[in-house]
C-alpha cells in the first residue's frame, strides 16, 4: 500500500539515494575492472602459456583419465598422450607447412588484387559509386595485405628474440600442460582442503564447471572448424582454385575465432577466386561460404555445443572484438572461452542467490519478469449485499 505521509519530496529523495548508491557501486566495479585489466597486460607474459596450456589441457586431459582408469600410472599416461600429441602436431606441420607457408604471400597478392577488381566494379559497373572513398578504403586493406604478405615473405619470426620468445613460450606451454593433465585431477581436492569446507565447495564446483565448458568449447569448435575447412576445401578444388589446400587451413584455423574467423577467411577465399578463376566462381565460392556458414550457425554449433557455451552471438561478437583490440590475434582466440567461464561463474552466483531467496519472495522467469503465483486469486471481493 502507499504511505499516505510520503509526499514527493520523500519519493524523489529516496529515488536520488539510490541513484547515487549505486552510481557508487558502479564506479568501484569499473575501478576494479581497470586495475584487473592493468595486472593482465603486465603479467601477459605469464598468463599467455598459462591459458594455452590449460586450453591443450582440456583436450589432452580425457584421454589420459581413460588411462588412469585402465591401471596405468599418472606419469607414463600423462607422457604417452603428450608424445602421440606432439608427434601428430609435427606430422601435420611437416605435411602443411610446404603448402601452405609458401603461398601465403601470394594468397596476400591475390587478395589485393580481387580488392581491385571489386573496387572497378562499383565504380565501373551499374552501381557508379564515386572512386574517392571507394579508393581509400581499398588501399587501407590493400596496404594492409601487402604490409602481411612482406612480413611473412621476409619472416615475423626472423629475430633472435621473437624466436626465442616463441620457443620459450612453446616450452612453457608444453611443460605446464604435461603437469596439468599428470596431477589435474589433484587440484581440486587440494582447492577444497586449502580453502576450508564451505568455501571449497563453491571454488571446486566452479571450476569444474569452467573446466566443462573449456573443455567442450576447444573440442567441438575444433569438430566444427574441421567441417567447414573439409567442405570450403572440395568445393574449391572441385571448381579448380589453384590455392584450395592454403585456404582450406586458414578456414580451419580461423573457426577458433567465432562469427569473425569464419567472415574474414570466407571473404579471402572469394577475392583469391575472383583473381585465379572468374567472377562467376568467385559467385559460387560466395555461395559455398554462406551455406557453410549458415550451416555451423543454425545446425552445427547449436547441435554440438548445445546447452555449453550457452552465449548470445551479440556476446560473442564483442567478447571477440575487444580480445583482439587488447591482445591481437591471441586475445582474440582466448576472448570466447573467457566469456564463456565468466559466464559460468555468473550462472552460478545466480544459482546461490535463488537458493537464498525468501520462500515466500514472488518468483521471477528467465527474464527477470515476476510471475504470479498459481492458484485462486487472493484479492478480495467487495461485499455483496443479500437479497431474501
Amino acid at each position: 500500500m502507499t504511505d499516505p505521509t510520503r509526499d514527493r519530496a520523500d519519493v524523489i529523495d529516496a529515488g536520488v539515494a539510490g541513484l547515487q548508491k549505486w552510481s557508487l557501486r558502479i564506479i568501484s566495479i569499473a575501478a576494479a575492472a581497470f586495475v584487473l585489466g592493468w595486472a593482465v597486460g603486465h603479467v601477459w607474459m605469464v598468463l599467455y602459456p598459462l591459458a594455452m596450456a590449460l586450453i591443450v589441457s582440456t583436450v589432452l586431459a580425457p584421454p589420459v583419465a581413460f588411462l588412469r582408469g585402465r591401471g596405468f600410472p599418472a606419469s607414463l599416461s600423462a607422457a604417452a598422450v603428450m608424445i602421440s600429441f606432439i608427434g601428430g602436431v609435427a606430422i601435420l606441420v611437416a605435411v602443411l607447412t610446404p603448402q601452405v607457408a609458401g603461398q601465403l604471400p601470394q594468397i596476400a597478392d591475390q587478395a589485393s588484387s580481387g580488392l581491385l577488381k571489386v573496387r572497378d566494379w562499383l565504380v565501373d559497373g551499374p552501381l557508379n559509386l564515386t572512386d574517392g572513398q571507394i579508393t581509400k578504403a581499398v588501399s587501407a586493406l590493400q596496404d594492409k595485405l601487402q604490409e602481411s604478405a612482406s612480413a611473412i615473405s621476409s619472416g615475423a619470426l626472423s629475430t633472435v628474440s621473437a624466436a626465442t620468445n616463441v620457443v620459450i613460450n612453446l616450452v612453457l606451454v608444453l611443460m605446464l600442460t604435461f603437469f596439468f593433465i599428470k596431477d589435474g585431477h589433484k587440484f581440486l581436492p587440494w582447492v577444497r582442503a586449502l580453502s576450508g569446507q564451505r568455501a571449497g565447495q563453491h571454488l571446486t564446483e566452479v571450476l569444474s564447471r569452467v573446466w566443462a565448458t573449456l573443455g567442450g568449447f576447444i573440442r567441438t569448435q575444433t569438430l566444427v572448424a574441421f567441417i567447414d575447412a573439409l567442405i570450403i576445401g572440395i568445393g574449391l578444388a572441385i571448381i579448380g582454385v589453384p590455392l584450395a589446400i592454403p585456404l582450406a587451413v586458414i578456414t580451419f584455423f580461423g573457426g577458433y575465432i567465432p562469427i569473425i574467423g569464419a567472415f574474414v577467411s570466407g571473404v579471402l577465399a572469394v577475392l583469391v577466386t575472383l583473381v585465379t578463376n572468374s567472377p562467376k566462381d568467385a559467385l559460387i565460392v560466395a555461395v559455398i561460404v554462406v551455406a557453410v556458414q549458415q550451416l555451423e550457425g543454425n545446425v552445427l554449433s547449436p547441435w554440438l555445443q548445445g546447452k555449453n557455451m550457452n552465449l548470445h552471438a551479440g556476446v560473442v561478437l564483442l567478447s571477440v572484438t575487444a580480445g583482439g583490440s587488447l591482445f591481437g590475434v591471441t586475445g582474440a582466440f582466448l576472448a570466447v572461452p573467457v566469456a564463456a567461464s565468466v559466464a559460468e561463474l555468473l550462472r552460478y552466483v545466480n544459482e546461490q542467490i535463488d537458493r537464498k531467496v525468501g520462500d515466500d519472495a514472488p518468483a521471477v522467469d528467465g527474464h527477470g519478469a515476476q510471475i504470479l503465483a498459481e492458484g485462486p486469486s487472493r484479492v478480495e471481493q467487495p461485499p455483496t449485499s443479500s437479497t431474501s
